[in-house]
């Protein structure tokens, strides 16, 4: 395949028409250093996404949602501080909302861009994509799985609130790694 951002390209499997995220088969993943020194990682789920797939894979569309309510990240009282007005402020703003504007295949890469919205503020994203593949399932669905990757800076999106450690240093990074893996299905 060439670099390209308007000829048709190829991908064995691929068909065109409206995919389905499969959320028992998805996740939506973020990690973020905490304390300069690890990663806390945690999970979203999944309120909807939906695939238009163009006959031309470049012609994609692509829309989601996440339920802010649903962040876990293996701690409770963590949890719940997201959800709260110093973070995701989930009762204002109960999810995270992507619409892409593009996509683009240069340097090997599957780029898919877009406007991503959290906390009412809307910014654009890319997001590289790995394809895992295309098949049908035990029971005739014909199924896609990818991986996308972005990193974004979180205050960005009016995610501020930090806190300054006695060592220097704060207890929140500002980078965030969003990372989704899908699983999709084919409408008929």
């Amino acid at each position: 395949m060439t670099d390209t951002t308007t000829a048709t390209i190829d991908i064995p499997g691929y068909k065109a028409g409206t995919w389905v995220l499969d959320p028992a088969h998805s996740e939506v993943t973020f990690s973020v250093r905490h304390m300069m020194i690890s990663k806390v990682r945690g999970v979203f789920g999944v309120k909807s996404a939906t695939i238009e797939a163009g006959e031309n894979p470049l012609d994609t569309k692509v829309t989601a949602s996440v339920d802010v309510a649903s962040v876990d990240t293996k701690d409770e009282g963590r949890d719940a501080h997201l959800r709260s007005a110093d973070f995701f402020d989930a009762e204002q703003y109960p999810t995270l909302d992507f619409v892409s504007t593009g996509v683009r295949y240069e340097g090997g890469d599957f780029l898919v861009d877009g406007d991503l919205t959290i906390r009412g503020i809307t910014k654009p994203v890319t997001f590289e994509v790995e394809f895992g593949g295309f098949g049908t399932d035990p029971w005739g669905n014909y199924k896609a799985g990818a991986t996308a990757k972005t990193v974004i800076n979180r205050e960005d999106f009016g995610l501020t609130w930090n806190a300054a450690l006695e060592t220097g240093g704060v207890l929140v990074g500002k980078d965030v790694t969003i990372t989704l893996d899908l699983q999709g299905s084919i409408q008929a």
